[in-house]
């Protein structure tokens, strides 16, 4: 039955006694009675998970004054058992554990309160909380009782006193007041002062991280800037002073060639001092190359390789293709990455001079997803690659390189078919030196 005919019923200003015989329950109160005695009543209940509230009316009277919680919120007051006191609680009931509390005061002789709940949920169902036997009595020394969600052991039931409609509370009717019920302020988590201090605390712990990192990122920027800077004096002073004097001595050999013409042990023993002296000078131009921090880029690492090839096979019998991308990504290219590579790349190129027997060779360079990949083609004699020593340390060298590098070699060979040298390692956008 649904509960809007009641509140039709309820519109007139009194209605019969009898009306709430099956709407309310049995006058409750403590075990003893007394002039100015205030008692607390506490009851809890449950509407299913899944159930829907319709409708929620609450019918409450009291012998003499009573003040009504639902959930540890006053709902409202009365002070007249004559009176019935209707609050409509549809907004304020959800699926879950309810809980209300009654603080009732008896001014003299008798005492009670009674009180029904009746709820209608969406499926047709309903639910009827009564005053009865299943409501506590609360010491009055107790602070937030109202807001408690579980009874304790030390709570007493109530005493049932005489059924609606006895003696001594019988009247040939009663009047009906329609109680205004304000929507409960619902207060999230997020509202509670603890969660807002752990928030707070919370926010600053990630303040001070920050600030922590930010700093390490100042200091290691600065870090960088200084080792940058030390690089390029070591490279300037390593250029101007042993350079040039390593030149001197270049010089001085060629001097002393022409100087010596007639003897020729002399003249030869000075001649390999110019060679060693021009092959020292071009050791020193790849030891600044990779110390200079101007190259730290692969723009200058592709142009250097592209140049060193050019040099390396200029004198030699072997043709060479260059096959370079247009666009060079602005991507960084450290000292450990170019020196490596470097020496890796130099060692498959002194292989293929000295022992392919090719005519032609193709250095390849590509960049994939962020790594980089180069290629070194002959059509040489080439060889099968096998577990033993006679692979040189050569090979096992270049493949040590890419592998402390993060990338790898993969060599491809076999007799009669050429030789390709794959060497494929990870690179980082320029923007990533700053985390590096």
């Amino acid at each position: 039955m649904p509960l809007d005919p009641v509140r039709s019923d309820l519109a007139s200003d009194t209605v019969p006694y009898n009306y709430f015989t099956n709407l309310v329950g049995s006058w409750i109160w403590a075990s003893t009675v007394s002039n100015n005695q205030t008692v607390l009543m506490w009851r809890s209940f449950e509407i299913p998970d899944s159930a829907q509230v319709k409708e929620a009316q609450l019918y409450i009277t009291a012998d003499n004054e009573f003040v009504v919680y639902l959930d540890g919120h006053e709902l409202g007051r009365g002070d007249d058992w004559h009176d019935m006191f209707l609050f409509n609680l549809d907004e304020l009931l959800a699926p879950g554990r309810h809980v209300f509390a009654v603080k009732a005061f008896n001014s003299f002789d008798y005492a009670g309160l009674a009180l029904g709940l009746q709820i209608e949920l969406a499926n047709g169902r309903r639910l009827e909380i009564k005053s009865d036997k299943k409501w506590k009595v609360v010491p009055d020394n107790l602070n937030d009782w109202q807001k408690m969600t579980e009874a304790r052991t030390d709570w007493t039931p109530v005493t049932v006193e005489v059924a609606w409609g006895k003696k001594p509370w019988l009247s040939p009717s009663q009047r009906v007041r329609i109680m205004p019920t304000e929507t409960l302020v619902k207060v999230h988590f997020w509202q509670n002062g603890w969660f807002q201090i752990l928030l707070l605390i919370v926010c600053s712990i990630v303040m001070a991280l920050s600030l922590w990192l930010l700093a390490q990122l100042a200091l290691r920027r600065k870090e960088s800037w200084l080792l940058k800077r030390e690089r390029t004096r070591i490279a300037r002073d390593i250029h101007d002073d042993l350079g040039a004097k390593m030149t001197q001595l270049v010089l001085h050999c060629e001097v002393a060639q022409s100087e010596l013409s007639s003897d020729l042990e002399a003249h030869s023993r000075i001649d390999v001092v110019g060679r060693n002296v021009r092959e020292m000078l071009s050791a020193l131009d790849e030891i600044l190359w990779a110390v200079n921090p101007r190259q730290d880029t692969l723009r200058e690492f592709t142009s250097y390789i592209c140049n060193y090839a050019e040099q390396f096979l200029k004198s030699t019998a072997i043709r060479y293709f260059l096959d370079i991308p247009q666009e060079i990504p602005a991507s960084a290219a450290n000292l450990p990455l170019r020196r490596g590579l470097f020496m890796a790349i130099k060692e498959a190129l002194n292989n293929a001079v000295k022992h392919s027997g090719a005519t032609e060779l193709r250095l390849q360079i590509r960049f994939r997803r962020e790594r980089l990949v180069v290629i070194l083609v002959d059509n040489g004699k080439g060889f099968e690659r096998t577990t033993s020593k006679g692979d040189g340390s050569g090979l096992t060298n270049m493949t040590q390189r890419l592998t402390e590098l993060g990338g790898n070699c993969i060599i491809t060979s076999q007799a009669g078919k050429g030789c390709r040298v794959e060497f494929n390692v990870p690179i980082k956008p320029l923007h990533w030196r700053l985390w590096s």
